[in-house]
């Protein structure tokens, strides 16, 4: 089963369904560790770092961790500059 992916648009009108969409995929993901696949997102704002950690939330409730994959460069740098690349692994 391919990882479930960020969509290449996430901005914030796309977040609520975006979040939805992937807390339902993540759900069938078994294991310790889900993957999210970030390389498709081309346009996005700050709502997707959010949706990140909201999803990382509901994965350690479940004592689960999220690990992102293929970040593009630009969301890496959005990452850092809210200080949250040590909760993301970016």
């Amino acid at each position: 089963m391919a990882a479930p992916h960020l969509p290449a648009r996430l901005m914030l009108d796309d977040a609520a369904a975006t979040l939805a969409s992937l807390r339902q995929a993540l759900a069938l993901e078994q294991g310790a560790q889900v993957c999210v696949a970030a390389g498709e997102l081309k346009q996005f704002d700050s709502s997707a770092v959010a949706v990140l950690l909201e999803l990382r939330r509901d994965l350690q409730a479940q004592g689960r961790t999220l690990t992102v994959s293929d970040w593009p460069p630009r969301l890496r740098d959005l990452v850092q500059v809210y200080g949250v690349e040590s909760l993301l692994g970016a």
